[in-house]
């Protein structure tokens, strides 16, 4: 279990880039000790130079976007290299949300699994709210509703996205893979029970074990 995600309220910072691959979002470098520093590593090579002092042109560097809790992304966003440590890397800045037309699967399938909010939006609507932000970095607060599927920038926008029903209910339960599996315990032992009346010659095959009977 985990601490249940329904709602997101915070900065959402723009990044309006497609194909942002794993590697970007983490270097390989910071994946070679457990003791790395993850958040500092995140799009570490877009964030630093080569002295390792901040670009101030990048958006996470900036004022307010750099203590973002959203991202608003481009298409295909976590496409490359299937490191869960790119989810990592993006909670541990803060990052509780991205938001972008579309997702690489495995990115996408890592996020939920690590109570990350993956939102699927229409890119126009979602090109709307990055030029709003943009425009006003000062008013970069932006609420996102699970429940309602609702993002909301003040009084003047509000957008739908979509996410798979299940996904949503676990991440407002707070589940993790294991306590969503255990919702449907007693269907399981139902089902294992049923088979082992219809088939009860494999179980007798198979002593405990691993010892024939």
């Amino acid at each position: 279990m985990r601490a249940p995600l329904a709602r997101v309220t915070g900065v959402a910072a723009p990044l309006p880039l497609t194909n942002v691959n794993t590697d970007a979002i983490i270097p390989s470098v910071y994946l070679r000790s457990e003791s790395s520093d993850l958040a500092r590593g995140l799009f570490a090579r877009w964030r630093f130079d080569e002295t390792g002092a901040e670009r101030p042109e990048f958006v996470l560097n900036r004022p307010p976007f750099r203590r973002a809790a959203i991202l608003l992304a481009g298409e295909n966003f976590g496409c490359g290299s299937s490191r869960e440590a790119a989810v990592w890397a993006l909670q541990r800045f803060g990052i509780k949300c991205v938001v972008a037309p579309s997702f690489a699967d495995i990115f996408y399938e890592n996020a939920f699994r690590n109570g990350m909010l993956a939102a699927i939006a229409d890119q126009a609507e979602l090109a709307a709210l990055i030029a709003a932000v943009e425009a006003a970095p000062e008013d970069a607060q932006v609420d996102i509703d699970l429940e309602k599927g609702l993002i909301v920038r003040g009084n003047a926008l509000r957008m739908g996205f979509s996410v798979p029903a299940f996904r949503r209910e676990a991440l407002m339960r707070g589940d993790d893979e294991i306590a969503s599996t255990l919702r449907h315990a007693k269907d399981i032992a139902a089902h294992a029970a049923a088979d082992r009346a219809r088939r009860g010659w494999l179980y007798r095959a198979i002593a405990p074990e691993g010892k024939s009977e």
